[in-house]
């Protein structure tokens, strides 16, 4: 991408869509897909994971980006995981200052963030062949398509298993008391890939209709 080209030109806005939707790391390369089953029983852990994974990505990008031309061939997995182990340690403590909570219920996926596919696959396919900025831009993309993902299987998960969303009572007392109970499959680790199995088909599908026109 070139560097005269402005800082949210055509070409840049078009590979951040692309990253987004039809290049999206969950639904067209099946990556990150451990979080989403694990983080997505209530929506404020999606969340926390979302905001934890941006900014490790956006980081690590930008860093890898910017000493690319230094990193020996031979090594660069090496480089890839210190930087991406710093970014993570940042975050981590963050995390830890200020949604303490939340930081324990996470455990140690933030930590597995050094080895999430979608950061390393970003260093080595992007960051190592284009600037700091467009490799930002890739960044805050990717994290976009992981992120809404996260949120579409965290929604139905958290209001269909608990009946509420982010602490709010969402299906009145009186659907109770008509006998409704909450779903406990939602709960568990199945019911996640299964909303995640069947929010990809819908993408594919709309995907493909958008392709026809």
């Amino acid at each position: 991408m070139g560097s005269k080209e402005g800082l949210f030109s055509k070409k840049r806005l078009t590979h951040m869509r692309e990253t987004f939707w039809q290049a999206n790391p969950i639904s067209n390369q099946v990556l990150g897909i451990c979080s989403a089953l694990a983080v997505t029983v209530k929506v404020d852990k999606a969340i926390v994971m979302i905001i934890a994974l941006t900014f490790v990505l956006c980081l690590s990008n930008v860093v890898i980006s910017l000493i690319r031309n230094y990193i020996p061939n031979n090594i660069r997995i090496i480089v890839f995981l210190v930087v991406i182990a710093a970014a993570v340690g940042i975050i981590d403590e963050l995390l830890k200052a200020y949604v303490f909570e939340i930081s324990k219920q996470l455990s140690v996926f933030v930590g597995l963030i050094i080895t999430n596919c979608i950061v390393m696959g970003r260093a080595e396919a992007f960051a190592m062949g284009n600037g700091p900025w467009d490799s930002f831009l890739d960044a805050l993309g990717n994290s976009a398509g992981y992120g809404i993902f996260l949120l579409a299987v965290a929604i139905p998960r958290e209001i269909l298993g608990s009946g509420k969303l982010l602490g709010f009572q969402i299906i009145p007392e009186q659907v109770y008391d008509l006998g409704y109970i909450n779903s406990g499959f939602m709960l568990l680790a199945p019911a996640a890939f299964i909303l995640l199995g069947l929010f990809i088909w819908l993408q594919k599908e709309f995907i493909g209709e958008e392709g026809s026109n």
